[in-house]
């Protein structure tokens, strides 16, 4: 009797390479400081060495857990000394630093040091903002708890140690949402009071009408074609919830901005001349 035998083999470098890994994407973070409207950063954070050491704690809480941070004080100063901003001409230098900065997501950080004879303690309220968008994506209020110690850097540590690991778990859930379904955006497209268009005008070679042309466009555009109609009538349509990608085919950040760009190209496509409003997370374009 002939005998066959056969031999399984397993390549132990072969198996891993057949389960598709999930990777978590992480954000870059900046630590901004929280100021009063009026307030002159620069001012704030040069004469309170507190402020200066809570940024440090919290950028430094976020480095232990594996995340990219990026220096505010440091932007900063860099855009201080190349763009001579003046101290009358800085109303938009943090939001100017942070859409700046390549960060994903900003923190704005808020401390209060309270002081008394039965102990000292430091309060920090952080909450996460999406750059692109302002949506918010996570806030915690962190305290250190009374102990008789004049380090203030000590209170900073254990004030943000009490949330830091709640406030990065939810942010960090938030950030896959839009990883995984992009962000979230409005968009508003009416028409100038002297146009003599409206949403039934029929445009294109298919006679089809402004109204049909929009949402086709929106359901190529929108971020796995994931959004809603709001309402629609003759002289207004509202998409409430527009996902748009966090980067774009090449791997560029993609924002509000560039989505507006691509509705401008469809507009120039049907020959039609619109206005675009951009504000946060908001697209309001205008058709003249």
């Amino acid at each position: 009797m002939r005998r066959i035998f056969i031999a399984f083999v397993i390549w132990g470098g072969i198996l891993p390479l057949l389960a598709q890994e999930t990777v978590t994407v992480q954000p870059r973070i900046m630590v901004v400081p929280y100021v009063k409207q009026g307030e002159d950063i620069r001012t704030v954070l040069e004469a309170d060495v507190n402020k200066r050491i809570v940024m440090a704690k919290i950028r430094e809480a976020f480095d232990t857990r594996g995340f990219t941070t990026v220096d505010f004080i440091a932007r900063l100063k860099a855009l201080s000394t190349t763009s001579g901003l003046s101290m009358d001409n800085q109303a938009d230098l943090k939001s100017m630093i942070v859409q700046q900065s390549g960060a994903d997501v900003y923190v704005d950080a808020e401390m209060d040091v309270l002081l008394s004879s039965s102990g000292n303690s430091v309060k920090v309220i952080v909450t996460a903002y999406d750059v692109s968008t302002g949506n918010s994506l996570s806030n915690k209020i962190g305290d250190s708890g009374k102990f008789y110690t004049d380090d203030i850097g000590r209170l900073a540590s254990k004030a943000i140690e009490s949330c830091a690991d709640e406030f990065l778990n939810t942010m960090q859930t938030k950030f896959n949402d839009i990883v995984q379904n992009g962000r979230s955006v409005s968009v508003t497209i009416g028409f100038d009071a002297a146009s003599a268009l409206s949403m039934s005008s029929e445009i294109g070679n298919d006679g089809l009408t402004l109204a049909d042309e929009i949402e086709l466009w929106m359901s190529e555009n929108a971020y796995k074609n994931n959004y809603h109609v709001q309402g629609t009538t003759d002289k207004q349509m509202i998409f409430d919830d527009v996902r748009i990608p966090l980067k774009d085919k090449n791997g560029n950040n993609y924002n509000i901005n560039k989505f507006g760009l691509e509705f401008l190209k469809f507009a120039r496509k049907h020959g039609l001349k619109i206005q675009r409003d951009i504000s946060n997370n908001s697209l309001v374009v205008t058709i003249k």
